[in-house]
């Protein structure tokens, strides 16, 4: 044990604080300037409390120090032995991808990225599907929609035509010194009109005969309908089928032996007279895949024949309402 040597003509020495009466005590690495006992390894402090002298005597006296090692705290790092960690176990590709993905990392930017990303798909899926669903024409075959057409060019050229006669009437009312005349007439003239539609008044003009034979009795009532509705789509506005006038509230039943109409029974031939304009109506029945090709398949015969003069004579009794009432 070495006693350290006090130089008080050194100033440059900064661990010797000035005009002190008593040394600093160059301590052991690990005590960094704790109490007697504190800092050391377990058992130090009370090793020298019970069997050797306490060091240090009467005030003004240096103490003594164990050791000649320079203050630690002054002039190097406390070293402490560090055991090595060890290795972490390799992880597999999944492992690694998994732990990539989980937790998920996203920043604010890129949760409303994503965000709009997905109304985005949503609404062209929506748009998609709606499409798909509501476009009627998409299946249909070439024949099919060239009738379309057709019939969609006739209704446009009706409707123009009403729109001109309705437009004649406001102006020959507005016109006519006479009005109340003038509208008693034009009264009477839609009368006649709705009656012919209603078959509670006899008509006659151009237009058509059909005539479907049916040998095998294959002929079924959803035929004979099918061949009223494309005859009202191409223009007929008056119908009679083998004496039984035809109206919009008219039904089909049975087939074969035992046709029906309106509770009727009619045999074949069936014979359509129908009035309307001869240039439409035809066409409307000959299309690929019409009423003709339709009969055809099923083994039986179909006849359209044009005429100046198409006399439709039978009638339906006039039905009286029971709650509607003229507003007029």
């Amino acid at each position: 044990m070495s006693e350290n040597p006090q130089n008080p003509e050194n100033p440059q020495d900064p661990r010797k604080p000035e005009n002190s009466g008593s040394p600093e005590i160059e301590r052991e690495p690990g005590s960094v300037g704790t109490p007697d006992g504190a800092g050391k390894p377990d058992g130090a402090g009370a090793s020298e409390s019970a069997g050797e002298p306490a060091r240090g005597g009467a005030p003004g006296e240096p103490e003594e120090s164990t050791d000649s090692v320079h203050d630690t705290t002054a002039d190097h790092d406390v070293r402490v032995p560090v055991t090595p960690a060890a290795p972490a176990p390799e992880q597999s590709g999944r492992r690694r991808l998994a732990a990539a993905f989980w937790p998920p990392r996203a920043s604010r930017a890129q949760l409303i990225v994503a965000l709009l990303l997905f109304v985005l798909g949503l609404g062209l899926a929506i748009q998609v599907s709606s499409t798909s669903d509501n476009s009627a024409l998409r299946g249909a075959r070439q024949e099919d929609l060239v009738r379309i057409l057709d019939e969609l060019d006739d209704r446009t050229q009706r409707l123009e035509d009403e729109k001109s006669r309705l437009e004649k009437q406001r102006t020959e009312l507005e016109s006519s010194s006479d009005q109340a005349e003038e509208a008693r007439k034009q009264t009477q003239e839609k009368e006649q009109q709705l009656g012919i539609l209603a078959g509670t008044v006899a008509a006659e003009g151009p237009g058509i005969t059909l005539t479907v034979g049916d040998p095998s009795g294959a002929v079924e009532s959803d035929m004979l309908l099918d061949a009223i509705q494309e005859l009202r789509a191409a223009g007929a506005e008056a119908i009679q089928v083998n004496g039984v006038r035809v109206v919009a509230d008219s039904y089909f039943t049975g087939g074969g032996d035992d046709m029906r109409i309106d509770g009727t029974k009619v045999t074949a031939p069936y014979v359509f007279k129908v009035i309307g304009k001869p240039e439409d109506l035809e066409p409307a029945l000959n299309i690929p895949g019409g009423v003709v090709q339709t009969l055809e398949k099923e083994q039986a015969t179909a006849t359209v024949e044009r005429s100046a003069k198409i006399i439709v004579d039978a009638l339906r009794p006039a039905k009286r309402p029971d709650y509607a009432q003229s507003s007029s």
